[in-house]
């Protein structure tokens, strides 16, 4: 696994064998792979990395059509073109004072900052990054790179996911240029399939699910038609790839679910649901929930790896997909299971972990409630103070413990989680509000 930390379960890991056939998704959900004329089929071939600038006149060339809905949603739950907006992302165009009142402070603000240079200084002349950050301008000058060097996509994804966050995209921003060449990296790379757009790699379904996140929400944030059908694609893919029988994801398209990587698939369907790109509602959405019924335990206020359980990790990702799906504020075992997160208290050993964990409680307690506040102070301070500020490191973040998606992604993984986090207080807008419970799933 590439990010999964599923050392607190009880439940063993089976192995997965790839499926030697696909099939055909039998949805009505409209199938791109004739649109994207311009998104390579070919397998991705390691591009041997060069000490040159990465590109900045890497322009998204038009994929074909959006089919995406026009109205007014997209107005709503985008920042626009460029502009601001209301909704589920507008945080990412607050200012200064809303953030910090939304618990942000001028230190974590600056090491936001520091990372998103850092990330920028470690892109590889193709537009991409790899988990091992050795290459192009770094040349080895920081420690830690991952072991999961050709997980391309599951790295390019990750580290635009902060740009975006803090309210970069490829038209706006201090760092456009270096948005610009990931999200080209991304749909050209791509590889369309019959049924949809396929960005598995060694980082398996991790990796798709995260780099769709990235173009759902850099479409979302934009309106720009040319990333309409790559992004659409890649939620196709997604659908096509849940288990048809259990309703979860696994490493391989349509094997028995895991609580990790499902959580990353619903965050894209969601993240492309609120750009109005298209979502099976009716099969996929009551799959998910049917494969989180199969790992809840105590009526859901926990969360098991493949089996009912009460991991860490899968427990925050767990909820916090409820969260997503509609569960209410007052559930009594959504309640429950924030309490046992809150209990366990934020760990940089497992950013995992805590990544997911601080979204639930910011969702549920935040702003201004104690389990909240005492949650964000040790989160927010700690990560502060663990930032590298030496040398070409300055900006980074490396953790050492449990969470071995450390070795796997390296330096890039731990900076992109901790910058992510730091982000909260603005990545997304709050859940329960009246807007927002009209913009569940169901």
């Amino acid at each position: 696994a590439l990010v999964a930390n599923v050392s607190d379960t009880s439940d063993s890991v089976e192995e997965v064998a790839d499926l030697s056939e696909s099939e055909q998704l039998d949805t009505e959900v409209t199938d791109l792979a004739t649109t994207v004329d311009t998104v390579t089929t070919s397998e991705i071939v390691p591009t041997e990395v060069a000490d040159t600038p990465a590109p900045t006149e890497v322009a998204i060339s038009p994929v074909g059509i959006p089919t995406a809905p026009a109205g007014d949603l997209l107005k709503d739950l985008s920042v626009g073109s460029g502009g601001t907006g209301k909704g589920a992302l507008a945080g990412r165009a607050g200012t200064e004072a809303s953030k910090r009142a939304s618990g942000a402070t001028d230190a974590s603000e600056a090491a936001v900052a520091r990372a998103l240079k850092w990330l920028a200084e470690h892109q590889l002349p193709d537009g991409s990054w790899s988990f091992d950050h050795t290459g192009g301008k770094c040349q080895g000058q920081c420690t830690h790179p991952g072991t999961k060097a050709d997980a391309r996509f599951a790295a390019t994804g990750m580290a635009l996911l902060p740009f975006l966050g803090a309210g970069h995209t490829h038209k706006q921003g201090k760092f456009k240029e270096q948005v610009r060449g990931g999200l080209y990296w991304l749909a050209s790379n791509m590889k369309v399939t019959a049924n949809g757009g396929d960005m598995v790699d060694s980082g398996a379904m991790y990796g798709h699910g995260i780099a769709s996140i990235a173009l759902c929400e850099a479409y979302a944030m934009t309106q720009d038609k040319q990333l309409a059908p790559p992004a659409q694609a890649s939620l196709n893919f997604i659908m096509y790839a849940q288990d048809p029988v259990g309703g979860g994801w696994n490493y391989s398209p349509r094997g028995a679910g895991d609580t990790s990587i499902a959580g990353w698939q619903i965050m894209a369907l969601k993240s492309g649901y609120l750009g109005y790109l298209e979502v099976d509602k009716k099969r996929c959405i009551p799959g998910a929930m049917k494969f989180l019924d199969g790992v809840q335990a105590d009526g859901g206020a926990y969360y098991g790896y493949r089996t009912p359980g009460k991991g860490q990790a899968t427990t925050a990702v767990g909820l916090l997909c409820r969260m997503y799906m509609g569960w209410p504020h007052e559930k009594p075992e959504l309640e429950k299971g924030v309490k046992y997160l809150a209990g366990i208290g934020p760990q940089t050993s497992n950013m995992y972990f805590s990544y997911y964990a601080t979204q639930v409680l910011h969702q549920f307690d935040g702003p201004d409630g104690d389990i909240w506040t005492g949650w964000n102070t040790k989160m927010r301070d700690s990560l502060v103070a663990m930032q590298a500020l030496q040398k070409h490191e300055t900006g980074s973040w490396q953790f050492t413990g449990g969470d071995h998606g450390f070795e796997a992604g390296g330096r890039l993984y731990c900076t992109t989680l901790a910058a992510m986090t730091l982000e909260i207080y603005y990545r997304y807008m709050p859940i329960y509000t009246k807007r927002s419970s009209e913009d569940d799933f169901e």
